[in-house]
């Protein structure tokens, strides 16, 4: 759920649809509702991933929520780090922290991290986070984070009565980034703007990582990475692609030329027609049957079994709330 704010909508629409929208995630029988954070741009009016992740695991019982994800360089990874164990214990394990590198946007001059903190401080960051989620009590003499070890309270994990912390996993989008990712036996969360291939090729460098740093193999074998994309149901293809082809290029335009970057450098921004088309043939947008067989097919050539779909394509509630249960009610069951 990126809380995506429409044409013509205002925000509390878009977030109003993202909270009911996991809730009817929940009724549907999904295991777990994702939630992206954006800061100043109508892409994803969500500021704190975090934040409505409480909200969603005080609503619901059974599901699991996680963010895809929270951006690591402009939160401190100690403050990042506690907020997930909080999650993780008062919600009976069912927090999953994604976290990831963002982008050069101004997000980084307002919240005083700089540019420094995305284009080389993202693996301090991890390992302070990484280390706060296991260990009993964390020091740091980093070059962007120094202090005095101290206490982790809650701790996130307790080997004595056998708590696990929470979940964590890592958006991949670079070599650089699956190499981080599989050194510290982290799963991924890899984007929706590329194919099966190119996943394939991420997960099969992950695992080459993985056993050249020595991680263990029942570990590699049961990383959990996570494959993200778009899904629209309909009873015939072209009308579930036309769902989304009338109403995502506006959003894209809309959403995509808001971002600014913090140091004034150009970008080339993605045509939102034609990444409507090429997300509509990458993903499960068709007839439940093609739904399944098109996550069936990625599954078997990825070697991933846990999907991240967006599903408010259509920008409407009500479409989305039937998406939603369409996918659990026509789609889960042909794949169970």
């Amino acid at each position: 759920m990126l809380a995506a704010q429409f044409p013509g909508q205002g925000e509390g629409e878009a977030l109003h649809r993202a909270v009911r929208s996991a809730e009817v995630a929940e009724e549907a029988g999904l295991d777990t509702v994702w939630l992206a954070e954006h800061h100043f741009v109508p892409y994803g009016t969500c500021p704190s991933a975090v934040t409505l992740a409480a909200l969603l695991l005080g609503r619901t019982r059974r599901i699991r929520v996680g963010t895809a994800v929270s951006v690591l360089p402009t939160a401190h990874p100690v403050a990042l780090g506690e907020q997930a164990a909080l999650l993780h214990h008062t919600s009976g394990g069912r927090f999953t922290l994604g976290v990831g590198r963002g982008g050069p946007w101004v997000d980084l001059e307002v919240f005083g991290a700089g540019l420094e903190a995305y284009e080389k401080g993202f693996p301090e960051s991890l390992d302070v986070l990484v280390r706060w989620l296991r260990d009993a009590s964390v020091a740091a003499d980093g070059e962007r984070f120094r202090f005095r070890e101290v206490p982790v309270v809650p701790r996130p994990s307790e080997a004595l009565t056998e708590v696990e912390g929470p979940e964590l996993v890592v958006a991949c989008t670079s070599p650089a980034s699956v190499r981080l990712a599989a050194e510290r036996g982290l799963s991924m969360l890899l984007g929706m703007h590329v194919g099966d291939e190119e996943k394939a090729e991420m997960v099969a460098l992950w695992q080459q990582h993985a056993r050249a740093c020595g991680r263990p193999a029942e570990e590699i074998l049961g990383a959990a990475h996570v494959s993200a994309g778009v899904c629209q149901i309909a009873d015939q293809r072209v009308d579930a692609a036309e769902t989304l082809l009338k109403a995502m290029p506006g959003w894209l335009k809309q959403g995509l030329e808001a971002h600014v970057t913090v140091d004034g450098r150009t970008r080339r921004m993605r045509d939102p027609l034609a990444y409507t088309e090429l997300l509509c043939g990458l993903h499960p947008v068709g007839t439940p049957r093609l739904c399944a067989d098109r996550l069936a097919a990625t599954s078997e050539r990825t070697g991933i079994s846990r999907f991240a779909l967006l599903v408010e394509g259509s920008g409407d509630l009500a479409a989305t709330e039937e998406n939603v249960r369409r996918l659990g009610a026509e789609v889960l069951p042909q794949l169970v």
